[in-house]
């Protein structure tokens, strides 16, 4: 491909991205039934076969068929194999009529190779419930911003579904099963708190903060405006934490967002004995901006019990009383298939 070329599909691409993520028309996927089949793909590192069986298994428990391509235990460096292996295993995921949810088999880093070589126009007509975290943030976003695609925020095949209570099905089933409104109500005892009180409502956006931030100054830049701003992210230090929320803030991203969700964030800590929490240091950046802050919603990187949730959906959350209350305002997937 010429530099002439491929400068014109960046244009073209950051042209696409002008629209905030609010205005952005949504298309929803097929519901997920019970016997399904459940296309497991690795669009980032490579996986080990013990723990993409264990998942497999995990998925057949409950009750769906999985199924792989043996090209996903290629092995390129830290990658699942080339790009155009990745790149390849995901349109075909996408295309096959017989596969109706497409499940990561865990993040790592990588995804963003895939950003300027898949064939989105592709992906685009065929409309399906696409679930990951971490590195797969990336394509979460993507998909749901230049696609136009809803996308799941959830449990991975080697990583949650490989253990036994790595998933949290009530909230699986809500999003990826349901047809109707839905809700997280969590309070005392639940571990999340409510950091700041207030009510918002927005699209759920949002994912992995270090792959958020990488995002900034390319074509792929995430969209913010009247979001629920979900952030989570996995041993990084405090002041990792601090500088990215900097970054993001610097960068106008905290501007215009009606509400802030940070996820467990498990192992974001300096030392076991620092003399303070993650809590006071997201509080000192976040804490004046005038929305409704909730911190420890267990989606993503989590110890256990992994919560599905749907970007791009219209969502209300309700931080008051040290209780936090994230309602879908519609269902994440359609009965049937949508035209995009």
């Amino acid at each position: 491909m010429t530099s002439s070329a491929l400068a014109g599909i960046l244009f073209s691409k950051q042209a696409s991205y002008c629209m905030s993520s609010s205005t952005v028309p949504r298309v929803k996927p097929p519901a997920l039934k019970p016997g399904d089949m459940v296309g497991v793909v690795a669009p980032a590192s490579n996986v080990r076969r013990g723990d993409l069986e264990a998942g497999c298994e995990g998925l057949r428990r409950a009750g769906y068929r999985p199924f792989y391509f043996d090209s996903i235990l290629d092995q390129d460096l830290y990658f699942a194999g080339s790009v155009e292996r990745r790149s390849r295993e995901l349109e075909e995921m996408f295309a096959r009529e017989e596969v109706r949810a497409i499940v990561c088999a865990r993040g790592g880093y990588g995804a963003n190779y895939l950003l300027p070589v898949l064939d989105l126009e592709k992906i685009k007509a065929h409309p399906k419930i696409f679930v990951g975290y971490s590195d797969q943030t990336a394509l979460l976003i993507y998909f749901a911003d230049a696609a136009g695609l809803v996308t799941f925020h959830g449990p991975m095949v080697a990583k949650d579904w490989a253990h036994e209570d790595g998933v949290d099905m009530a909230s699986w089933q809500a999003a990826l099963a349901g047809t109707q409104a839905w809700e997280l109500n969590l309070g005392a005892g639940s571990g999340v708190s409510a950091l700041v009180e207030g009510t918002a409502e927005g699209i759920l956006y949002g994912g992995c903060l270090s792959i958020l931030v990488a995002s900034l100054g390319t074509p792929y830049e995430i969209r913010t405006e009247g979001t629920i701003l979900f952030l989570e992210d996995v041993a990084a230090k405090p002041y990792q934490i601090d500088r990215m929320l900097m970054q993001l803030k610097l960068a106008g991203k905290l501007d215009a967002v009606r509400g802030i969700v940070f996820g467990e964030m498990r192992d974001c800590l300096q030392t076991a004995n620092q003399g303070y929490t993650l809590e006071e240091v997201v509080l000192r950046i976040v804490g004046d901006s005038g929305v409704p802050v909730a911190y420890g919603v267990p989606s993503g990187h989590v110890t256990a019990g992994n919560i599905t949730l749907p970007i791009g959906v219209p969502s209300k959350l309700t931080v008051s009383g040290g209780h936090v209350n994230l309602k879908t305002l519609e269902a994440a997937v359609a009965a049937k298939a949508q035209k995009s």
